[in-house]
């Protein structure tokens, strides 16, 4: 069954604007953690507009489910993760100011930075996935670098769905598919929600996780927090039947 890994960012969104601990972060990630979610993904970025380094440190320890560390590899990214040491880190090639990961690595010009990186991650004992668009050609470059994983960009596919859901899940069946045959474990993150994660997770049998936190965040105003978690993870349940 695909993992779900809850992005808790949004939630430190709405505490650091009254500059207080309301909501709890460590308190939420602990609340999802026990409704079933199997991963908690933070992605902590320069200005800690959000997600906070102290944040990172306090909830290692308090975490059971998979603890999952995103973000562009500056040095000081690479100091945390490797102090921390979360189950997973996802590389991504955000500018430091990015609102929103919006693309994903064009890998061969950065295969060398990506490698040595890799390299010190798996070192550490950290699963290391590298976020990228379904492309078979990146997907290979990728695969060299020596990465554990990779996260598939899913924005194209959200934003195409509804118009012909087959379309717009055909690259990621075969950039999955190729990722598969070259020893990658496939992630997908970015604008997933519970209009278009079944059938994607239908599509792609062998998807080892997904991880959501915007879409998420907003079910949670209307569900609550514990039903949308549940019916997340509905979604990724195995089905049997034909679409």
């Amino acid at each position: 069954m695909t993992n779900l890994s809850v992005n808790i960012n949004k939630i430190a969104t709405l505490r650091n604007a009254r500059g207080e601990n309301r909501p709890d972060v460590e308190a939420v990630a602990l609340d999802i953690e026990s409704f079933g979610a199997d991963g908690i993904t933070v992605h902590p970025r320069p200005d800690e507009r959000h997600i906070k380094r102290s944040d990172v440190y306090k909830l290692r320890p308090l975490l059971r489910c998979e603890f999952n560390i995103e973000g562009y590899p500056d040095p000081e990214f690479v100091d945390l993760v490797l102090k921390v040491r979360p189950t997973q880190v996802t590389l991504v090639p955000d500018a430091p100011g990015a609102l929103t990961s919006s693309a994903g690595w064009d890998v061969e010009p950065n295969r060398e930075f990506l490698t040595s990186l890799v390299e010190r991650f798996k070192d550490a004992g950290i699963r290391t996935s590298i976020f990228v668009a379904a492309d078979p050609e990146v997907i290979k470059a990728t695969a060299a670098t020596g990465a554990d994983r990779i996260e598939l960009y899913t924005k194209p596919y959200a934003d195409a769905y509804a118009a012909d859901p087959e379309k717009a899940i055909a690259p990621f069946v075969e950039a999955a598919t190729a990722a598969r045959k070259l020893g990658l474990g496939v992630n997908a993150g970015h604008d997933l929600s519970l209009q278009n994660l079944e059938y994607f997770a239908r599509r792609i049998p062998f998807l080892n996780e997904v991880s959501i936190g915007h879409a998420l965040i907003c079910d949670a105003l209307y569900l609550g927090l514990k039903e949308t978690v549940k019916q997340y993870k509905a979604c990724l349940r195995p089905k049997t039947e034909n679409l």
